[in-house]
């Protein structure tokens, strides 16, 4: 073949796969637009996605509107609140310190932090990275203490005092994994005292600069103005969309502004390092073990999962109406950073994202697990009831509906049955076990994989309108300097405090009741109503002394 006619065909066969390739790429695309097809729409907000292999941007685009009053449209330019993403670069800060010599990650938190209390149990910098730590979270903190957030601005200096207020932990110190924005935003506070310069400056100058993430700021004063900044919103009672921005000047736990390309450039970090080392990056990666040996799936400011048998290194975040994810497979070097400003399960979104990418490349999904038993209705009937966490008070109802056992008081999800004893909560992968005794055991099956929890089994609670009377007062907190007025009705009681609308609790268990919160009320010696313990899923038993 002359050299002529080979160029030629070289060029041919050249041509023929730029075009196989633009195929695919255009296949790929519209698979994942496919995936945001609900939100890309002109009276809908929406979502940014930007998606990177080995490093290189392969395809970035904007779904819905970042403005509906304005028109305008979302762009992979358009700057989101990111929430809870924030986490890892407030580590990322602090790792920077603890390599500069500055701090140690096993350093008395108080070193730093005077105010905050002693606990007879040391809190280190570690401890807040992981949320290990037993401190309460601000977020529940403020609302037991103000009833609301509505037109409440929330300062750096409004969590300081609150937490600094607190008597207990929830735990000690490193025995257990709850998450707690709390920890990060004193990792924010003591980055600025031990480096002398805010957050915001500290990150922008060691982290955002040098990886060129231009659009990239921690957000320390909420009124200030945000050039592509978007709007967020959220759908209310009336089924009309409203704004929904978060209206708090704390950062650290939260208040990130960024674009989708800025997360993709900093996932890029991690596999060929400009700010912080291999070294550092491997440890923010890594898992914390507890005192007991489990491990919780929680590096520094990152989580770490396994998802169809890929390991997925990830954070969501979650604000008033915004919602983001940015996560990176590693040994498939995709990385997926998605933005959005209305209420999105970006976990979830994130997943089909890389279910397009990855393909065949993932394990299969697991097939659903179908019933291996069937018990009596009257072996279901006797399983049902409430049972108490041993441990936080909290209750779970077991309940009997369509021939299943079910959780949830009036709706949940139904079990599985493995066999008479065992069974199954379909989704997380819990196996539940009820034990002669009366109690039931709830273990994680996916990973990572942790010791059971246990619930013991107590009589439901039907009090009088007299006995409800009897919970009737004023109840005063100097751990959230707040005071709730406590009412009865017939069946109920209600909650006020003093910016709060009233909130209603009903009966659980002997002296305890449900709502927005768990209510466990105290005795005297006498059997008289002497207090009362408010708890949450984050928050555990803080103190009303009854006036």
């Amino acid at each position: 073949m002359s050299p002529i006619r080979l160029a030629l065909s070289l060029s041919v066969l050249a041509l023929q796969a730029s075009v196989a390739q633009q195929r695919a790429d255009d296949s790929t695309h519209a698979a994942v637009d496919r995936v945001f097809a609900q939100w890309n729409r002109t009276d809908s907000p929406g979502c940014a996605l930007g998606v990177s292999r080995g490093g290189s941007v392969v395809y970035e685009k904007g779904y819905g509107m970042a403005n509906l009053e304005d028109g305008v449209a979302i762009s992979p330019s358009s700057i989101f609140h990111v929430a809870s993403v924030s986490k890892q670069f407030t580590a990322m800060a602090t790792m920077l310190l603890v390599r500069d010599g500055k701090l140690s990650l096993d350093d008395d938190i108080r070193k730093y932090l005077p105010e905050i209390r002693d606990y007879g149990h040391t809190i280190t910098v570690r401890h807040l990275l992981t949320h290990t730590s037993g401190l309460r979270d601000q977020w529940d903190l403020l609302y037991f203490a103000r009833g609301r957030f509505d037109e409440d601005r929330i300062t750096e200096s409004d969590v300081l005092d609150v937490v600094s207020r607190q008597k207990s932990l929830n735990f000690v110190p490193g025995a257990e994994y709850l998450y707690s924005n709390t920890g990060f935003t004193l990792l924010g506070t003591i980055v600025k005292r031990v480096s002398g310069k805010s957050l915001r400056e500290f990150a922008d100058e060691r982290i955002f600069k040098p990886l060129g993430m231009t659009r990239t700021h921690f957000h320390d004063d909420y009124t200030m103005l945000v050039k592509g900044r978007t709007s967020a919103y959220v759908r209310g009672a009336d089924g009309e969309l409203h704004v929904s921005i978060p209206n708090f000047d704390t950062y650290g736990a939260t208040s990130l502004y960024t674009t989708v390309g800025d997360l993709l450039k900093w996932e890029a970090n991690f596999e060929h390092p400009v700010v912080g080392d291999a070294a550092l990056l491997r440890q923010m990666q890594t898992s914390a073990v507890l005192t007991n040996g489990d491990t919780t799936g929680y590096g520094f400011g990152i989580a770490t999962e396994v998802y169809r048998g890929a390991r997925l290194v990830d954070h969501n975040g979650a604000d008033a109406g915004y919602r983001a994810f940015v996560g990176r497979f590693p040994q498939h070097d995709l990385a997926i950073a998605i933005a959005c400003n209305a209420v999105v399960n970006t976990g979830a979104v994130a997943r089909s994202v890389a279910d397009v990418y990855l393909g065949k490349l993932l394990e299969p999904t697991p097939p659903t697990i179908t019933a291996q038993a069937k018990p009596s209705a009257e072996q279901l009937a006797a399983k049902a009831g409430v049972y108490v966490n041993a441990v936080t008070g909290a209750p779970t109802w077991i309940a009997v509906r369509e021939g299943s056992l079910s959780i949830g008081r009036t709706s949940g999800p139904a079990l599985v049955a493995l066999s008479e004893s065992r069974f199954l909560l379909p989704g997380p992968q819990v196996e539940i076990e009820f034990k002669p005794n009366g109690e039931l055991t709830q273990s994680w099956l996916a990973w990572p994989p942790r010791h059971g929890v246990t619930l013991v089994r107590k009589p439901a609670a039907t009090p009088t309108r007299t006995e409800l009377d009897r919970y009737a007062g004023t109840y005063y907190s100097d751990e959230l300097d707040a005071s709730y007025t406590v009412a009865a009705t017939d069946s109920t009681l209600t909650l006020r405090t003093r910016m709060g609308e009233p909130k209603t609790v009903r009966p659980a268990y002997a002296d305890a009741f449900v709502g927005d919160y768990l209510l466990q009320f105290t005795r005297d010696a006498k059997g008289n109503v002497n207090g009362m313990l408010m708890s949450s899923g984050r928050v555990r038993r803080v103190q009303f002394v009854r006036r």
